[in-house]
C-alpha cells in the first residue's frame, strides 16, 4: 500500500467505503501569533485575586476588584485598557513584602490666603483640587488638601495632617512608591492661592520590593508574549533576565518581552542603563514626568506588544502612549541627551506639540557581546520579535505538514502518497515559507538565502534533519541622511 492512512487499518474485509480526513494540508499562508500579555505588580489586601496565580484580567474596573482601588495593578490595568481594549492580560500579583516600609513625603503650607483660590495638585499625575477661602490659614488649607487627598480611593497615597503638613504615605509598600511624583501647578494658568506657600518633600525611605521569583514561579507552560514588571531593582532584573534567556532557548520556545520603565535624572539613568545587556528586555526612562514608571511601562508594553503583534519588524516609533503625561516643557530631554540614552541601552520618548507622548526608539538593553565589545545585533525590539515570528512560523509549518512522517535519504524511490520526507522535501518547504515571509515584509534577498540555506540528514542520528537557516532580516527606516548640493 504506497498512500500512508493514518486510521484505516489494512485488514479490512468488511464492505464497503471507508473515509478519513487528514488536515496536514489545510493551512495556507504564514499563521498568527495570539499575543498574551503578562502583567506584574502589587496588590491591596483589599483585592480578591489569589496571590502568584495567574488571573485574567477584562477590564479596568474587573481589576478593582482584583486588585484593590489604589493599588499599583489597578493603576497599571486602567492605562492598559485605555490604551488597548483588544489585547488580552493577564496578571501575577504579589501581595506587598513583608519587610516592606512605604515610602512618604510632605507637602507644607505656610502663610495664609489674602482671597480665594483653589489648590492644584498632582500626586502620580492624578489632579486633586482643594478649594481654599480668603483668609485660610496655612493648617485650613492642608486640612483641605489631605481631605481632598483622602476622598480619592484612587490615589496611590493616603494623607495624614498635622500643623499645616500634609504627609501622604503610599499605600504599596516598597522602593517603586519613592517614584509617585508630588507637584502643584502642572498646566499653564494654574497657580497657588494668594498668600500661600507650598513646598514640596519627594516620596522617599519606601523599602524591599516583593520578589519577582515568586511571580515568576507562576509563569508555568504558558507563553506570555509581552511582559511588564514595576521593579527595576538590580535582582528582580537580574531575575527576570533570566528566565526570559531559559524561555528565548531552542528547547523551550516561549520567548517574550520584558518592559520596564525608569524614573530619574539623565545621569541616573544612563547609569542604570548601563549595568543592564539583555536583549529580550526594553526600559523607556521617563524623566521627570508626572505619570509613575509602572504606569509607563504598563502603557509601554501594551502599545508596543499590540504593534508587534500585527508586524513584528515595524518600527514603533510615533506610537502614542496614551494617558502618559510628559514632563514639562523645561525638564525634557534635548535630542543630544536622547542619543545619548539610545548608547546607554535606553529607549526614548518625544513630545509633540499637542502633549501627547510618542515613542521615539525602542531599542533593547542589550549592548555589548561576551568580551564587553558594542554589538548592535539586538539594538531595536523588532530584530527579536522579528525572529521570534520566523521561528514560531517555521515550527507551525513543519510541524503541519509533516507531523508523522517517516526520514528517508534525497533520491529514495518510494511511493507516491508515503508519509514520506527527505532533505530536499524540507529544503523546498523552507524556500516557500521564505517566500511568504518575503510578502509578508519579514525577510528579504531570497537569493542569498537559497543559495545559503543548508538542509541535511545527521550522519549519527538517521532521524534528524539539520538546518542552517541565515534569512536576512528586513530593516527599518531610522535615519534619511542627505547632502544638497546646491547651484545658483
Amino acid at each position: 500500500m504506497a498512500i500512508s492512512f493514518n486510521q484505516i487499518p489494512e485488514n479490512l474485509r468488511v464492505p464497503l467505503v471507508y473515509i478519513e480526513f487528514d488536515n496536514s494540508r489545510a493551512v495556507k499562508g504564514t499563521p498568527a501569533i495570539e499575543y498574551k500579555m503578562l502583567v506584574l505588580g502589587q496588590m491591596l489586601a483589599t483585592g480578591s485575586a489569589a496571590e502568584a496565580t495567574p488571573v485574567r484580567v477584562l477590564s479596568a474596573d474587573h481589576a478593582v476588584g482584583l486588585f484593590g482601588r489604589g493599588s499599583m495593578l489597578t493603576a497599571m490595568f486602567k492605562g492598559i485598557k485605555e490604551a488597548d481594549r483588544f489585547m488580552e492580560t493577564w496578571c501575577i500579583p504579589l501581595k506587598d513584602d513583608a519587610a516592606g516600609v512605604a515610602a512618604t513625603g510632605t507637602i507644607d503650607f505656610t502663610g495664609a490666603a489674602t482671597g480665594t483660590g483653589v489648590l492644584n495638585c498632582y500626586i502620580a499625575g492624578r489632579k486633586v483640587r482643594a478649594s481654599v477661602p480668603a483668609l485660610a490659614t496655612s493648617a485650613e488649607a492642608a486640612t483641605a488638601l489631605a481631605d481632598a487627598i483622602n476622598a480619592d480611593l484612587d490615589l496611590p497615597v493616603t494623607a495624614t495632617v498635622a500643623t499645616g503638613t500634609v504627609t501622604l504615605t503610599a499605600r504599596n509598600k516598597g522602593e517603586c512608591g519613592n517614584d509617585i511624583d508630588i507637584r502643584f501647578n502642572y498646566y499653564t494658568g494654574e497657580v497657588y492661592p494668594a498668600g500661600l506657600t507650598v513646598s514640596v518633600t519627594a516620596m522617599t525611605n519606601g523599602a524591599a520590593n516583593p520578589d519577582i521569583a515568586d511571580a515568576i514561579a507562576g509563569f508555568g507552560d504558558e507563553w506570555w508574549n509581552g511582559i511588564v514588571s514595576p521593579w527595576t531593582d538590580g535582582s528582580n532584573m537580574v531575575a527576570l533576565e533570566a528566565e526570559l534567556l531559559d524561555r528565548w532557548g531552542p528547547t523551550n520556545m516561549k520567548d517574550g518581552i520584558a518592559y520596564t520603565a525608569i524614573r530619574g535624572t539623565h545621569s541616573e539613568s544612563a547609569t542604570w542603563g548601563d549595568a543592564r545587556n539583555g536583549h529580550l528586555g526594553t526600559t523607556m526612562p521617563t524623566g521627570a514626568s508626572p505619570t509613575p514608571p509602572w504606569i509607563w511601562a504598563a502603557v509601554y508594553g501594551v502599545v508596543a506588544s499590540g504593534s508587534l503583534s500585527i508586524d513584528p519588524a515595524r518600527p514603533l516609533q510615533t506610537l502614542v502612549l496614551p494617558g502618559i503625561m510628559p514632563p514639562t516643557q523645561g525638564e525634557r530631554w534635548t535630542m543630544e541627551e536622547r542619543n545619548l540614552l539610545l548608547y546607554d541601552g535606553l529607549s526614548t520618548f518625544t513630545v509633540d506639540s499637542g502633549g501627547l507622548v510618542r515613542i521615539e526608539r525602542a531599542i533593547t538593553t542589550y549592548q555589548k557581546n561576551a568580551y564587553g565589545l558594542p554589538d548592535p545585533s539586538y539594538l531595536d525590539v523588532t530584530t527579536p520579535a522579528t525572529l521570534s515570528y520566523i521561528r514560531y512560523a517555521t515550527r507551525a509549518r513543519i510541524t503541519q505538514k509533516f507531523p508523522r512522517h517517516k526520514l528517508a535519504d534525497d533520491g529514495t524511490r518510494f511511493g507516491p502518497g508515503q508519509a514520506i520526507v527527505t532533505p530536499s522535501i524540507i529544503r523546498a518547504e523552507l524556500l516557500a515559507l521564505f517566500r511568504e515571509l518575503e510578502t509578508k515584509g519579514l525577510v528579504e534577498n531570497f537569493d542569498q538565502y537559497k543559495k545559503e540555506l543548508i538542509v541535511e540528514r545527521d550522519a549519527d542520528d538517521r532521524n534528524r534533519v539539520n538546518v542552517l537557516s541565515p534569512p536576512d532580516l528586513i530593516n527599518q527606516l531610522r535615519i534619511l541622511a542627505e547632502q544638497i548640493q546646491y547651484i545658483l
